[in-house]
């Protein structure tokens, strides 16, 4: 394609509504627009990239037995008031009324849509098993919808489902849909993890997310420095390290109250005090619906809030605002404590190693010592901290370590939970009708663009890996002569005849303008004919993010590019096979 005769608006401001790096290289090098918040348009080396990374998941999507359907994007409320998310799924729900006043949402997602399929058309064992997917335009009414592609409003999804006739061949299903998502991934050339995740409002048993590594991502993980052993910060478990052994219960005296005016922190408190906040016992009055709950946590840890919310059987919990904490507790914020309480008391398993602890005493200004889980109050005890970095690995006692990524992709085991409550049978060979048992499986191909850009670039602009780059090869005509621009000609048309995707900077632009719009669209191997190269016989090829120059003759110049775009594949290739047989392994399945 030549520059001249497409449309690529770079910009050399940074937009000020853009924070990510993704963001801002997408829109100064022109592959995207801002429609609306949230809503992006793609412009033609952004549909490229959409495109190549479609065509990516398709492959590995076919290759893995799945059958691409399509469907529709505007769906009936009656299929999602059978599985009660038509009320559940909340405000991110796009609602709206046809003509007639019927009810439908804009598809966020599509398991009730997909289960109706599978009622109507698997009858029999013999029609086992099936995954069934699409590629489609989705929405989802986010909040804060933030960060370009990372966070939209309005996004390309592949949305995958498989049926089988039991728990275990829902098992292989699911292994072989992990198996092919880090494939796409390794294929994509993406340095990610998978580790497991909640479920959340999608339901189900278990599941697992693949996050792209960075320093940018908007998840925290942890992941174990000796096994493979990683996980959402929302699903991880994890031991505390204590350099401390507790003392024994037997020489904790009896609760103290102590005054300690203005000092309501973890930190205030454990200074006044001189004790170490580990010692203490923070409580946290949660309300959600119209209940309300104590938890306790160690002072220098978090309550998990996904942990929490499953305990309590809640789709979101939230810190309770002053005047509850007041009514609950009969104290201000700060001086909650556990003891008296008259309330349910959720407590983490780790409050229950605490001696001699501090907690609030349910006065102002007042705080209690000598406290004593068992004791002193009763609590149900649970998995309710966030684990840290430093924390000892579940499987193999080694300490976890902290990384961010961006979720590229996401499945689940849903089993039963949809087709239980839309009567999606099948007819077993005994004659005995039963449940399909499901399983679900997202990537996010809109954010894997966006994420690819935050794995890969400098200060320049963007650095494309091959397999998704909009073009493979950028060619640059420098100077006014003619002689160059008809060898550039040449060289492009050879180039393109041979297979090549190139893009021919063949604008009237000086050769400042040209290398940087080159270095800012990221494309891997850039090829300029000057005037002396052009009089000697020879290109200049660089490698997009290196800093040195190779002098290629003509004609070598398309089997030299040929190597190199062969060689970058061929890595990612490698990594794919790579990953396909070690990635079940890694995760325990």
């Amino acid at each position: 394609m030549r520059y001249s005769r497409t449309l690529i608006p770079t910009v050399k401001e940074v937009p000020a509504d853009a924070t990510m790096a993704s963001h801002q290289l997408l829109l100064r090098g022109g592959f995207i627009r801002r429609v609306a918040a949230g809503i992006y348009e793609y412009l033609p080396l952004g549909w490229r990239v959409l495109r190549r990374v479609t065509e990516v998941v398709r492959e590995e999507m076919d290759r893995a037995g799945a059958l691409e359907i399509l469907m529709p994007a505007v769906l009936p409320a009656e299929l999602w008031k059978e599985t009660g998310r038509w009320d559940a799924f909340g405000p991110q729900l796009l609602r709206l009324k046809d003509r007639k006043g019927a009810d439908y949402c804009v598809g966020p997602t599509h398991e009730e849509v997909v289960t109706d399929i599978a009622r109507r058309e698997i009858r029999s064992y013999r029609d086992l098993p099936r995954n069934l997917y699409q590629i489609q335009t989705k929405f989802r009414d986010e909040p804060r919808p933030r960060a370009g592609l990372i966070r939209c409003r309005e996004f390309v999804m592949k949305d995958a489902y498989s049926f089988d006739a039991d728990a275990e061949k829902a098992g292989v299903s699911y292994r072989t849909m992990v198996q092919t998502y880090a494939r796409i991934l390794s294929r994509l050339g993406f340095d990610y993890r998978a580790v497991e995740a909640d479920t959340g409002a999608m339901g189900g048993s278990s599941s697992h997310e693949f996050q792209i590594l960075c320093d940018a991502g908007e998840d925290a993980i942890v992941a174990c420095s000796a096994c493979h052993y990683a996980a959402n910060v929302e699903a991880a478990a994890g031991q505390r390290v204590d350099e401390h052994p507790p003392i024994p219960r037997s020489s904790v005296p009896p609760p103290v109250v102590v005054d300690t005016p203005g000092r309501h922190t973890i930190e205030e408190v454990s200074t006044f005090l001189q004790v170490r906040p580990a010692d203490l016992i923070k409580t946290l009055i949660y309300v959600w619906e119209d209940r309300s709950v104590a938890v306790l946590v160690r002072g220098d840890d978090d309550v998990n809030e996904v942990k929490l919310a499953k305990a309590v059987g809640a789709r979101e919990v939230f810190l309770a605002n002053d005047a509850e904490v007041r009514r609950v507790t009969g104290a201000p914020v700060g001086f909650a404590g556990p003891v008296g309480l008259s309330c349910r008391i959720l407590a983490d398993r780790h409050v229950g190693d605490v001696r001699d602890g501090v907690t609030g005493a349910n006065e102002a200004d007042r705080h209690l010592l000598h406290v004593l889980p068992g004791r002193d109050f009763q609590a149900e005890y649970l998995d309710l901290r966030q684990v840290r970095a430093g924390d000892a690995c579940p499987r193999c006692g080694k300490p976890l370590r902290r990384f961010f990524g961006i979720e590229a992709g996401h499945t689940f085991v849903l089993g039963t939970h949809y087709s239980d409550k839309m009567k999606a049978t099948y007819l077993g060979e005994d004659g005995q009708s039963r449940p399909l048992v499901m399983g679900c499986y997202g990537i996010g191909i809109s954010r894997l663009v966006a994420a690819a850009v935050e794995q890969h670039h400098d200060d320049k602009g963007i650095l494309w890996p091959v397999p998704i780059a909009p073009y493979q090869v950028t060619l640059l005509a420098l100077g006014n002569d003619p002689a160059v621009g008809v060898r550039a000609d040449e060289v492009y048309r050879g180039l393109e005849a041979g297979g090549i995707e190139v893009l021919y900077d063949d604008r009237e632009e000086r050769p400042g303008v040209k290398f940087m719009d080159a270095d800012l669209l990221g494309i891997p191997l850039r090829v300029v004919v000057g005037k002396k190269g052009n009089a000697e016989g020879w290109a200049e090829v660089r490698r997009r993010g290196e800093a040195t120059d190779e002098k290629v003759p003509f004609d070598r110049l398309e089997a030299h590019l040929r190597r190199q775009i062969a060689a970058a594949q061929a890595v990612c290739t490698a990594a794919a096979d790579e990953a396909e047989r070690t990635i079940v392994r890694q995760l325990g399945l």
